[in-house]
């Protein structure tokens, strides 16, 4: 990457991990049933959000994760600096499955970052551009002060910068590198180099994440490897810390970031299992109700759990990747069953269950 010579090697547990990254991450998802088309939107709606508001966590956005899905389900504005990150990483997110057929530029990294922090800035014009050399940026110890990093001069990085595209477009006959590796490495290198202003993290982990979906591990989209590394974030930097210091070893990186990766797919297949289940268990409490589609039914199955919940068309809508009128006609649906009421705040309606639901579909409350 420059003067420092980074490399890695692979033990026995990294490649039995990469090993079921391919078996699991490539072909179908190993759940009870086959997931169908809605089971799969609904699924990549719900990764993406979660990998959206964990990647703006991890960069210091303040913000829950229930007020972050409300806003993005909703689609209402950004109340806050943190809420517009967490929009910021969940467009740029959906803008990377629409790259995954692209090479890799310096115009697309920069497109990423813009999109990473758009209106987040103090200085909006360092959106979707390289720092300059007048603009000194170091990663710092928040706890102390202390510098951690120290990335390569702002006058190099469109040279270092289009060797790292090279890398990533590449396809040498002569030596192989396994693709995960290799998206774990550009990961690494782009944070090395911190070529923006800000953003540079979670720039990084897209770039994670686009390179995946480059090299067919279609997966990708539903994992919200973020939310790994949220659980424990000091092993996040000091695998960068220890890459770094130790002799240019990339092997504390990348061993972590392929455990990250493994433990994703496994919570993505305890979910997946446990939301069919549920279906099911749905399924059968409202055998006895006619006229009630699977969204209607998941709708009814939270409202016995939640009671004091509240729906509207729009979250409705972004939940389940359905036209406006379907949402709309969901809801009301409800409505004129008896299991829901609805009241307007301002010009939107909000619809709510029923004090007596359980009562009502002659089911005991769960």
């Amino acid at each position: 990457m420059d003067g420092t010579k980074f490399g890695y090697w692979l033990p026995d547990g990294i490649q039995r991990e990469l090993h079921f990254i391919d078996q699991n991450a490539t072909g179908q998802i190993l759940v009870d049933e086959p997931l169908s088309s809605i089971d799969k939107d609904r699924f990549i709606v719900n990764s993406l959000m979660e990998e959206a508001i964990a990647s703006s966590i991890l960069e210091g956005a303040a913000t829950t994760r229930k007020k972050a899905k409300e806003m993005l389900r909703e689609e209402r504005k950004p109340r806050s600096r943190a809420e517009q990150m967490v929009l910021n990483n969940y467009n740029t997110m959906k803008r990377i499955t629409e790259l995954a057929d692209d090479e890799l530029s310096t115009e697309m990294l920069c497109e990423l970052q813009a999109s990473m922090t758009a209106h987040t800035l103090d200085d909006e014009s360092a959106a979707g551009r390289l720092r300059r050399p007048d603009e000194e940026v170091r990663v710092v110890d928040v706890t102390d002060g202390r510098i951690l990093h120290s990335p390569p001069p702002a006058s190099e990085l469109n040279k270092r910068l289009d060797l790292l595209c090279r890398f990533a477009n590449e396809t040498p006959e002569s030596s192989f590198i396994h693709p995960v590796i290799k998206g774990i490495v550009l990961h690494f290198w782009l944070a090395y180099e911190h070529p923006f202003v800000d953003g540079n993290g979670r720039t990084s982990r897209a770039l994670f994440y686009w390179f995946l979906l480059k090299q067919k591990y279609w997966l990708a989209e539903f994992l919200p490897i973020s939310r790994i590394i949220l659980k424990a974030p000091s092993k996040y930097m000091r695998a960068f810390l220890y890459s770094e210091t130790d002799g240019g070893d990339l092997t504390y990186f990348v061993a972590f970031n392929v455990r990250a990766l493994r433990l994703a797919i496994d919570d993505l297949r305890l979910y997946m299992t446990r939301k069919q289940q549920e279906f099911r268990q749905a399924r059968s409490q409202m055998r006895t109700v006619r006229g009630l589609n699977h969204r209607q039914v998941e709708l009814l199955q939270h409202a016995l759990r939640h009671p004091d919940s509240n729906y509207a068309i729009r979250r409705h809508m972004n939940t389940h990747r359905i036209v406006y009128q379907t949402a709309r006609t969901d809801l009301f649906g409800l409505v004129k069953k008896g299991f829901f009421k609805t009241k307007k705040e301002g010009r939107t309606y909000i619809f709510s269950p029923i004090d007596d639901l359980p009562l009502k579909l002659k089911l005991r409350k769960p």
